[in-house]
């Protein structure tokens, strides 16, 4: 199949992609690794594609009050190369390598990640795990949103259709973990973990369990454990939800003794 009929334009600034927002049909393109298959395959029909690619300020990697913050146009070829990502956000930099293959990250975005919302997707359960606020521009100027205030349902976010997510700013965890499970590399997880420890209380962000990423919270494994044992994962082509329990419950033992 081939995408519909839909008007292009580049915006040379941030302003400017935000009065092209403001159109009917309008959407925004970043690294297109999703947006594009879901043209050819007329799951997605804008009306108008605005190419947010090259804007100044949003590829850049740096510390800011005790956080780092990654542009929304870094792509995962770039944040896993990161001195700066390997050094403070060991969990990010875990993740972005199990993210489907190099072609792939060479032009997928940190932010095209997030505002997506996959919930199989590795980057929506660190910034959940981490405590990650996103930055949201609009033409009211920026907002600050909690990763667990972002992600609302299935592919749905707190994204207004005129806003653009500029960045996310990441806090140090004391320690962290990234597990996931799949059929081979490159897959989608069967079932996945971004676990980071603050101080006692341990965070697990698990995905593929549900609509969005799931958080389980706990001072030691035996609360950690209840937590697991609530998720109600959905079946998919392979794997039937006792299956995907099941092995959330491995993930959680293979998480503790690097967390603990």
């Amino acid at each position: 199949m081939k995408a519909p009929s839909f008007a292009y334009a580049k915006p040379r600034s941030l302003t400017e992609a935000l009065d092209l927002l403001e159109r009917p049909g309008a959407k925004v393109l970043a690294g297109g690794q999703s947006l594009i298959p879901a043209l050819n395959m007329r799951l997605s029909s804008p009306e108008l594609l605005v190419d947010i690619t090259g804007l100044p300020g949003l590829s850049k990697i740096e510390a800011r009050n005790g956080t780092l913050r990654i542009g929304a146009l870094c792509t995962h070829t770039q944040v896993e190369r990161s001195a700066e990502v390997r050094e403070h956000l060991p969990l990010v930099a875990e993740a972005v390598a199990h993210i489907a293959h190099p072609a792939i990250r060479n032009r997928g975005t940190l932010g095209g990640s997030l505002a997506l919302a996959d919930p199989n997707a590795e980057l929506p359960a660190c910034a959940l795990a981490l405590e990650a606020v996103l930055i949201v521009a609009g033409k009211k100027g920026e907002r600050r949103v909690q990763a667990a205030s972002f992600f609302k349902a299935l592919f749905e976010t707190d994204l207004k259709p005129d806003e653009i997510l500029v960045g996310a700013e990441f806090p140090r965890a004391t320690k962290s973990v990234f597990l996931e499970l799949a059929r081979r590399q490159g897959d989608y997880a069967i079932v996945g973990l971004a676990a980071a420890a603050k101080g006692a209380e341990k965070r697990l962000a698990y995905f593929g369990v549900g609509g969005t990423p799931v958080l389980v919270r706990g001072k030691n494994l035996e609360e950690l454990k209840s937590g697991v044992k609530a998720l109600k994962p959905p079946a998919d082509l392979y794997n039937s939800p006792a299956t995907k329990l099941h092995l959330a419950g491995v993930l959680l033992e293979r998480a503790w003794t690097r967390l603990s």
